[in-house]
């Protein structure tokens, strides 16, 4: 074999690598299920808490619009923020209920 052909078949099992790889990072409708339930219970718990914040709602409520046009990879994007933004929720409040106790009554 001739190193041009070499070259060219490693070029191209590169390129059907990267190819291949594209195709698995694009997000699928079960994708996108599986990140808004863990974004909604997060946030559900978040309201547990008393501390669901209005940017966690804007965040669903952007993802299942993304959804509903399709568009699955933004719609797993919001989805992330969105259980993000819950899980911060959760933390501040539990963070505030201890943090009562440090503060020096004068």
């Amino acid at each position: 074999m001739s190193i041009s052909r070499i070259s060219a078949l490693s070029l191209g099992s590169a390129l059907l690598i990267v190819c291949a790889t594209a195709a698995l990072a694009a997000g699928s409708e079960a994708d996108f299920k599986a990140a808004y339930a863990a974004a909604e219970a997060a946030n559900k718990e978040a309201g547990l808490l008393r501390n669901q914040w209005t940017t966690t709602e804007a965040a669903l409520a952007a993802a299942q619009k993304a959804a509903d046009r399709g568009d699955f990879d933004q719609a797993i994007a919001a989805s992330k923020e969105a259980e993000a933004l819950a899980k911060a929720s959760i933390f501040q409040s539990t963070s505030e209920k201890q943090a009562w106790k440090a503060l020096e009554i004068r």
